[in-house]
């Protein structure tokens, strides 16, 4: 009964979608990439929302069933069936009765978990603008893939199909995603650290200190440049979520004076490199909404570059990347082993880490493994010491947002605060919690 229903809703979904887009015509802009894709979406929502009315995806609405509601209405959480009947009544209604509200401008994810994703996704939407965030050496939704050579494929259906008219904007620094620029007849503008790109990130600096967490760096496109500060966020990765954010202002009409300005209330999202004080005056990186390879190398660069009486690492699992498990886990291991003081993991797969980090060299008394989530909490919130610096990652599955919250300084704050605080993923046990 249920995956008849879930059948002829997708269905319907669809087609309310599609005529959805139908009546209101607007302007879209899509990302896909498989790490900083919501990151990028928030900026670019936030650079576009000074001149147009925009409305970007809820959350993670990326696939069969989120990405059309998104195009249909404004949601935030995905309900049982009565929510799902006041979902198509809103969508008939809206197609029959034109609204002055609806968005100029959606700005969407194109999630990708298995091949003929894209393809589901595009009959639904087909952007004038395409945004690739990053694929990375490793990447994650690759187990259902032949090799990274098919997702990468896979990915690049979104520019493969812009129009003459319309724009790729891909990051320079990822060698991937810079091969397929010639996939599209689309223009291309590139983004990145390296000189070959067009939107150029340079002078990037981390401020970090009891009070203050940020980060500031220029932008730099056709001859000029404009200074970026972000407040209450950490990571490299902002300097890419910033850029391809200024791109796509720049391509719907917005000078750099405005977008630099737009750009400084940008926030992070829960989950995602987010700043939190944390007991006996330490500082937490939750960076707990999920695990890439990629991501996670970025996040430990970033821990690396603090000045921290010490610096403690918990991972977690890293899911979703079929026969590259080992050498993921082992390539962070090496990364980690080398700066970090304090190095706890967790779960089956991030033995490879704490294994090889005491391969390297790293003491083994300052590497602690456990079986379950909780065990790894209570020794971290005896372990935590007046100035530490902890990063907190893994794959969502494994829930290390529930460690966050045993170790943040204001846990009241925690539905405002950390990812996946709503009824239904509160009553979801994790992968190492006891059932």
């Amino acid at each position: 009964m249920k995956t008849f229903f879930l059948k002829k809703l997708k269905r319907l979904l669809k087609t309310l979608a599609k005529a959805t887009l139908w009546r209101y015509n607007p302007k879209i802009v899509g990302i896909t990439g498989n790490v900083g894709k919501t990151s990028t979406k928030i900026a670019v929502e936030k650079v576009l929302s000074h001149k147009f009315r925009v409305r970007a995806s809820a959350k993670s609405f990326n696939n069969e069933l989120g990405f059309p509601l998104a195009i249909i209405g404004n949601w935030q959480e995905i309900g049982g069936y009565f929510f799902w009947l006041k979902v198509i009544l809103f969508g008939i209604v809206q197609i029959i009765f034109k609204k002055r509200s609806y968005p100029e401008i959606l700005v969407l994810e194109y999630g990708i978990d298995r091949p003929g994703d894209m393809k589901y996704l595009l009959e639904i939407a087909r952007p004038q603008v395409g945004v690739i965030t990053a694929i990375g050496k490793i990447p994650v939704h690759i187990e259902y893939f032949a090799g990274k050579e098919q997702l990468l494929k896979e990915k690049a259906k979104l520019i493969n199909q812009l129009p003459a008219t319309g724009f790729a904007i891909l990051n320079a620094d990822d060698i991937a995603i810079y091969k397929i620029k010639d996939r599209t007849r689309a223009q291309v503008i590139t983004f990145g650290f390296t000189e070959k790109a067009d939107m150029r990130i340079t002078t990037f600096k981390t401020i970090f200190s009891k009070r203050t967490a940020a980060v500031s760096f220029k932008l730099n496109y056709g001859g000029s440049f404009i200074p970026v500060h972000l407040e209450n966020i950490l990571g490299k990765t902002k300097g890419y979520t910033s850029a391809a954010a200024a791109l796509v202002g720049l391509v719907f009409g917005i000078n750099l004076v405005t977008i630099s300005e737009t750009l400084a209330g940008y926030y992070t999202p829960p989950g995602r490199m987010k700043i939190l004080k944390g007991i006996k005056n330490s500082w937490i990186i939750d960076d707990t909404y999920n695990a890439a390879p990629l991501a996670t190398e970025a996040a430990l660069c970033t821990l690396k570059d603090l000045k921290a009486k010490r610096k403690i690492a918990v991972l977690g699992d890293m899911l979703e990347i079929g026969k590259y498990t080992a050498e993921a886990h082992e390539k962070v291991g090496q990364l980690a082993g080398k700066f970090v003081d304090v190095l706890i993991t967790i779960g089956m797969r991030s033995k490879f880490i704490s294994k090889t980090a005491g391969d390297i060299g790293m003491t083994k008394n300052n590497i602690h493994h456990f079986g379950k989530a909780s065990e790894a909490g209570k020794f971290l919130q005896n372990e935590i010491k007046e100035g530490d610096v902890i990063l907190i990652k893994a794959s969502q599955a494994v829930r290390l947002e529930k460690i966050v919250k045993e170790v943040m300084a204001e846990p009241d704050r925690a539905r405002e605060l950390l990812v996946r605080q709503n009824k239904k993923w509160l009553t979801k046990r994790g992968s190492y919690e006891s059932r």
